[in-house]
C-alpha cells in the first residue's frame, strides 16, 4: 500500500510550531536516550512497556520488526524478525495485562503474541478490497482492543471472544467518517487512541485538525472534547494515566504536550508543552513510573515523510523526565 506523506508546508510548519509553543512555554528540555535500535533503517514507530516485567517493545514501520529492551538494556534486541507471519510494518503495540503483545500491521490489520515465546496467538484481517491504514491501539479493562483506521476514520474492535477464537476479520466497531473534519486528500484523520481506565470511553486524536474525539463505551456516542489552551494538531500517539494526564507526541513539530482531562473525559486543558529537535520526530510515548518513554523516528531522514532532510543517525528510543 503507498505510505501517505506526513510533510506539511514549511509555513503551516512554523505557524503550528509558534502557536504549541506559545500555548504553555516549555519548561528546561530533560531529553536523553533511554536505549538504541539496532539497524540503519528501522523508523520506529510503536513502543509497549509491559507493566508486569519493565520490558519495552518497538516496532519498525520500515519493515515490522519487533524489538525487545529488557530493563537496564542499553541496547534493544530483535524478538519478532522482519516479515514474521508476513508482517510488513510494525505500527501500534500494546501489551495486554496477560502479557500479550498487540501488534499492527497498516496494511494488513493485527496480530497477538506470546510475550515469552514470541508464537501468534490470533490474527485479524482488514478487508483487502477497502482502502484502509491500521494505525494504533488500545485495550480496555474488559479485555476489548479497539483500532483506529487513519484513512477511513473508523475504530475496530476485537473482542475477547473473538480472540480466543484466534482469527478473523477486523468488523468497525464506530464510523467516525462523518464525525470528523473532511482532511485535505491524502491526509490522515484519526491516528492514536487511547481508554481510560475504568474502560467508560475511548479517545482518539484527529492529527490533521488537531481534534480530539470521544466515544462513549456505555451509549456508543461520539463528540469532540473541548481542548482548551491549544489543540492536537500533528499528534501522533497517546498515552492516558489513570489520573486523568493525557499525553501526546506531536510528530512534525518535534512535541509533547500534557493535559489534564476532566473526569468525564470531556474537557482537556493544555498544561504543558516541550519541544526539541533531539526527539527527532516522536511518533508515540509510554508512560513509566519514572519516566515517559518516546519513539524518535526520524521519518524526516530518508523515512516516509517527503522530501527527505538527511541520513538518519543511530535509531533510538528517548527518555523524558518531567513531562
Amino acid at each position: 500500500m503507498r505510505k501517505l506523506s506526513y510533510a506539511l508546508p514549511v509555513a503551516a510548519l512554523l505557524t503550528l510550531t509558534a502557536a504549541l509553543t506559545t500555548a504553555a512555554a516549555p519548561g528546561p528540555a530533560r531529553v536523553s536516550t533511554a536505549f538504541t535500535l539496532p539497524g540503519a533503517k528501522v523508523y520506529p514507530e510503536g513502543i509497549a512497556a509491559d507493566a508486569r516485567t519493565g520490558t519495552v517493545y518497538v516496532g519498525s514501520y520500515a519493515d515490522g520488526t519487533v524489538y525487545r529492551a529488557r530493563p537496564g538494556a542499553r541496547t534493544a534486541e530483535v524478538f519478532l524478525p522482519s516479515g514474521t507471519d508476513g508482517r510488513h510494518t510494525a505500527n501500534g503495540l500494546r501489551v495486554d495485562p496477560r502479557g500479550r503483545l498487540w501488534v499492527t500491521d497498516s496494511t494488513a490489520g493485527v496480530a497477538v503474541y506470546d510475550t515469552a515465546t514470541g508464537t501468534r496467538l490470533a490474527h485479524f484481517e482488514a478487508d483487502p478490497a477497502v482502502p484502509h491504514f491500521i494505525n494504533d491501539l488500545t485495550i480496555t479493562p474488559d479485555g476489548t482492543a479497539y483500532l483506529t483506521d487513519s484513512v477511513r476514520a473508523v475504530i475496530y474492535r476485537v473482542t475477547p471472544a473473538q480472540l480466543r477464537a484466534g482469527s478473523g476479520a477486523l468488523t468497525v466497531g464506530y464510523d467516525l467518517s462523518h464525525q470528523v473534519t473532511p482532511p485535505p486528500p491524502g491526509k490522515f484523520t484519526l491516528n492514536g487512541i487511547t481508554s481510560d481506565a475504568a474502560g467508560r470511553y475511548l479517545l482518539a486524536v484527529d492529527m490533521t485538525a488537531g481534534e480530539l474525539h470521544r466515544v462513549d463505551l456505555a451509549t456508543g456516542a461520539l463528540s469532540r472534547v473541548t481542548l482548551t489552551g491549544g489543540d492536537l494538531k500533528a499528534a501522533d500517539g497517546l498515552d492516558l494515566s489513570p489520573t486523568g494526564t493525557l499525553r501526546a507526541a506531536h510528530n512534525i513539530t518535534n512535541t509533547l504536550s500534557r493535559w489534564q482531562l476532566t473526569p468525564d473525559g470531556t474537557h482537556a486543558r493544555l498544561l504543558h508543552t516541550l519541544t526539541d529537535p533531539a526527539l527527532q520526530i516522536p511518533t508515540t510515548l509510554a508512560q513509566t513510573p519514572t519516566r515517559t518513554l518516546v519513539v524518535r523516528s526520524q521519518f524526516d531522514k530518508g523515512g516516509p515523510m517527503t522530501p527527505s532532510t538527511g541520513t538518519p543517525t543511530t535509531f533510538s528510543i528517548a527518555s523524558v523526565r518531567g513531562l
